[in-house]
């Protein structure tokens, strides 16, 4: 085994950092319960997870933050405090913690699943002996993560990562490599190029007979002195397993009751192997850490904190019919794009992202993704209004691939002035929008007299849907009416939006609706959309304005086509608002505002098995019975800032009535929700609590519609799929309601070639079984993710079902070596031995870089120093590096990343354990390369 370096970890202050140990309340905020236990308390998957996370998010925020030349100093713990110190205290404005809290999640989330969806897979779990399978997963997951990192495609990387990481974890617990006395983890599971050695093969017995089932030790005498590394068999279903073998144990393990009985899992803290768990749990940690190191080096410190989420919230995603009759909506769009970077530039509502998605008959896209805003003012430039002709154009098709590949909780913002022609999308999409939480908004323009279109009421019915089943806003207005209306992306593309009340009406009539309005809320607006429309506003006060007065004493009223925006005054007050509205026909009313107080949520389903726990829902949650979610609340300080008083479920278009569910306290801010009673019909969540910072009650609200189905749909991607290659998913439906046939659809957001069943016939209570073919093209490249829809109908429509899937296109990896460096030449003769002297004397470095065989280096880029790092041209075949320093930056580490993805570290230091500079002059090859040679990822 290759020998790990203590200063290539940078794990000298995991636990002795204050902000580390501060962070940890964060990391165990997950659900416990639903992640196998890697031991009692509070050693499980997802704390071990959390702590390597964290640990690696702040030491990337503290590089990014000294190499801006910031202080990085987090007021707190909370994910608001981390991340407002990563993005940098210059930066006016409030900072939202909920997608970097989101981002965990999503990553411990998948991290337990693969205790239910590989329950019975060896290498998942590096049962059995499965070493060898076992490292092919690791790698082949690392492959993945670092392509979907090149593609954006962060939401893929952080599921693969939450598995990736499972299997590394579990080989400490389910292995003898802690037995056996070692104390580091085996860095050959994540360097493919080191072989995994002295491996008991499948005839040696390796433990002994443990009848009690808790014997301290069981594994055989020689396994130990020969340093044979072996893993615990385990039987699910069976209890059979090779002759001598040691068993996972556990009750859950039918080989535990096999002669040699017992196990050797170290999964649970007993009283008779507490120091071996304890080990594993380090060990367990520290290779986590290992992984996180590799990957943020291949990725970058910028793109590895975007993957987790420490990003400013606010994402402008605009998809654009681009046929003839649009060059003013175009002109409009583009004109809202620049006052939305000249406005928010520096400040903490700058966008993280901006996406453009074009569409016209017939075609539609490319999505074009960004992070520089003069790159989007150059792309939204290039857009022209030509072709089309007939009215219904591809306006769905755009907009799937906007909520495919923007993230999660994005707002997106339509425009057009015609129908839709492919609205067999419309169910798609609709799942799309409760799967990503994106809010999509749509503007739709009439014609002017010159214009062929015509925008009928039937057809407009189809986007207000829409709208209302993200949350967004349904706009009809004129062309010349455009650019007043525009201002709701101005109010929504802002970091830390949070909604405090929306609800509609299909059938209109005279209605009072009361919000709750706190202390933290900022920048509070009310739209209405919908005519005729009356309405008065009242404050807790008891002062009222009603739609005739533009400017009130409670705020400003713009009314634009459809809509009708209140914009309140600064110097509003906290309490009880109410709006009465009186219409005759459909209408939504919304409020929103700026605040950190928020909560995220999943509807969640449990599972069971030998380690239980809770599992998203990737469709509706079925009806019938109680629904279940996992909610975390997250406040402007420390979860415990906030208080919680009513979760439940209210039906939008329904009575105001909220169908409250019972709440379990998982601590730190996360609580388990059962509601009984489902209400009928389209529900969003409601939240009600106190905010401890100003003692002023709250009330905030999911944007996305959620119902009942009584349809299941099942289906697990458990492997990549390779560029030119066809990937089998099997999966299964079932109904609780009326059986007979059912029509499968099933569609993807890149066109890829799929076959699958039409339909299915369904018995009550019965599953029936499809199998789905979907090949990648040849020429797809590396790192593309697919999104995948699977919907399932009832012959009468009355009742379906989907489930959203995820998989990766990932090139075979042949490429496992880390490029080499040596160096060649040291000159810090100059360097004073009295520090205080430094600053006036310099000292240089000379190294020469290779990747041998392999793809080639594709990056080398300075990790610590403070000096200045050049290099020749990255298409030689031997790579020059000369490195500049001030004899008061003694260490330097530099990193070259190849083209899939290898990482090599160079580290080399002037300083003495005396203190004195070291002078390396030409040394001999074979010190160069002992010394100051790349050894791939601590």
């Amino acid at each position: 085994m290759k020998g790990s370096r203590g200063e290539d970890l940078r794990f000298r202050d995991i636990m002795t950092s204050l902000l580390g140990v501060a962070l940890l309340a964060l990391a165990l905020s997950g659900p416990t319960v639903a992640f196998a236990p890697l031991g009692g308390g509070t050693s499980t998957h997802v704390s071990i997870t959390g702590t390597a996370l964290l640990q690696k998010v702040t030491e990337t925020c503290r590089a990014v933050a000294e190499a801006a030349g910031h202080e990085f100093n987090p007021t707190g713990s909370s994910p608001v405090e981390l991340v407002q110190a990563c993005l940098g205290p210059t930066a006016t404005g409030d900072v939202s913690g909920a997608k970097f809290h989101s981002a965990l999640q999503e990553i411990y989330v998948q991290n337990g699943l693969v205790d239910r969806d590989f329950v019975n897979s060896p290498p998942h779990h590096f049962d059995s002996e499965a070493f060898l399978e076992g490292r092919s997963l690791i790698m082949e997951g690392m492959s993945a993560i670092k392509a979907n990192i090149r593609e954006e495609n962060f939401k893929a990387a952080r599921e693969t990562l939450g598995r990736v990481l499972h299997t590394l974890q579990d080989f400490y617990s389910h292995s003898n490599w802690v037995e056996l006395g070692n104390t580091e983890p085996y860095i050959n599971l994540i360097q493919p190029d080191l072989p995994l050695e002295n491996l008991a093969d499948v005839n040696t017995a390796t433990c002994s007979d443990c009848s009690s089932g808790t014997c301290p030790n069981p594994i055989l005498p020689d396994i130990l002195k020969e340093k044979k590394l072996t893993s615990g068999y385990m039987g699910i279903f069976t209890s059979a397993k090779p002759s001598g073998k040691c068993s996972h144990g556990g009750a859950a393990d039918l080989t535990s009751n096999t002669v040699p009985r017992g196990g050797i899992s170290k999964d649970e803290r007993r009283s008779d192997n507490v120091a071996l768990h304890e080990a594993a749990v380090k060990t367990a940690t520290v290779a986590s850490l290992q992984l996180l190191e590799d990957i943020r080096s291949a990725a970058g410190d910028r793109d590895f904190l975007r993957m987790m989420g420490i990003a400013r919230s606010s994402v402008v995603c605009f998809v654009i019919d681009t046929t003839g009759s649009m060059s003013d909506d175009i002109e409009e769009a583009r004109s809202v794009v620049y006052e939305i970077i000249d406005s928010k530039k520096g400040t903490q509502d700058e966008p993280s992202e901006y996406i453009l998605v074009p569409f016209n008959d017939p075609g539609f896209g490319p999505m074009i993704r960004t992070t520089d805003p003069e790159k989007m003012k150059t792309e939204i430039a290039k857009l022209k209004a030509n072709g089309g002709g007939d009215e219904p154009e591809m306006c769905l098709s755009g907009l799937q691939l906007a909520l495919t590949g923007a993230p999660s909780s994005s707002n997106i913002y339509v425009f057009t002035d015609a129908t839709a022609k492919d609205i067999a999308l419309k169910d798609t999409i609709v799942a799309l929008i409760r799967s990503t939480k994106s809010t999509v908004s749509f503007f739709m323009t009439g014609p002017s007299g010159r214009h062929r279109r015509s925008v009928r009421a039937a057809s407009f019915t189809d986007y207000r849907d829409l709208a209302l089943a993200s949350g967004g806003q349904a706009i009809t207005v004129s062309k010349a009416q455009l650019p007043q209306a525009t201002d709701v992306i101005l109010d929504t593309s802002t970091s830390a939006l949070v909604t405090v009340l929306q609800r509609a009406r299909n059938v209109g009539n005279e209605e009072t609706f009361p919000f709750l309005l706190d202390e933290s809320l900022k920048n509070i607006t009310i739209y209405i959309t919908g005519t005729p429309i009356t309405f008065t506003l009242t404050n807790p006060a008891g002062v009222s304005q009603n739609q005739n007065e533009t400017n009130g004493k409670l705020g400003t009223i713009q009314a634009v086509g459809n809509l009708r925006r209140i914009r309140l005054n600064s110097d509003k007050q906290s309490g009880t608002w109410r709006i009465n509205i009186k219409s005759n026909q459909p209408y939504t009313l919304k409020v929103t505002g700026q605040s950190t107080i928020t909560f995220i949520y999943d509807f969640v389903e449990k599972f069971t098995g030998p380690h239980p726990g809770y599992a998203v829902l990737s469709g509706r949650p079925q009806s019938g019975q109680p629904a279940t979610l996992m909610l975390s609340v997250i406040g402007r300080k420390e979860p415990s800032s906030v208080s919680v008083k009513d979760i439940g479920l209210v039906v939008v278009s329904g009575p105001e009535a909220v169908t409250s569910g019972s709440i379990t306290d998982m601590g730190n801010g996360d609580i388990l929700v059962t509601v009984d009673t489902v209400p009928e019909g389209e529900f969003v969540v409601v939240l009600k609590g106190t905010d401890k910072v100003s003692n002023s009650e709250f009330q905030r609200q999911s944007t996305t519609q959620m119902s009942v189905s009584k349809v299941n749909i099942q289906a697990v991607v458990d492997s990549n799929v390779e560029p030119g290659q066809t990937l089998m998913l099997p999966f299964s439906v079932m109904t609780q309601g009326v059986g007979g046939t059912y029509t499968i659809d099933a569609r993807n957001d890149r066109k890829f070639s799929m076959t699958y069943p039409p339909r299915l016939e369904l018995t009550t209570g019965q599953y029936a079984n499809g199998t789905l073919s979907i090949t990648a093209p040849a020429d797809t490249k590396s790192g593309t993710d697919v999104t995948l829809t699977i919907e399932a109908k009832s012959s009468s429509g009355a009742d379906s079902n989907y489930n959203v899937l995820r998989l990766s296109v990932v090139t075979k990896i042949t490429d496992f070596y880390q490029p080499q460096c040596v160096v060649f030449g040291v000159l810090a003769e100059d360097c004073p031995k009295d520090l205080s002297q430094c600053g006036s004397f310099s000292w240089e470095l000379s190294a020469n870089l290779t990747d041998g065989n392999g793809t080639g280096i594709e990056s080398i880029s300075l990790r610590q120093g403070n000096g200045s790092l050049s290099h020749s041209s990255l298409q030689a075949s031997i790579i020059q590096a000369r490195y500049n320093a001030s004899c008061c930056s003694q260490i330097v580490e530099f990193i070259a990343v190849d083209k899939v993805g290898n990482v090599g570290k160079c580290y080399h230091s002037i300083v003495r354990s005396g203190g004195a500079p070291v002078l390396s002059l030409s040394l001999p090859l074979w010190l160069c390369l002992l010394a100051s040679m790349f050894v791939g990822n601590p």
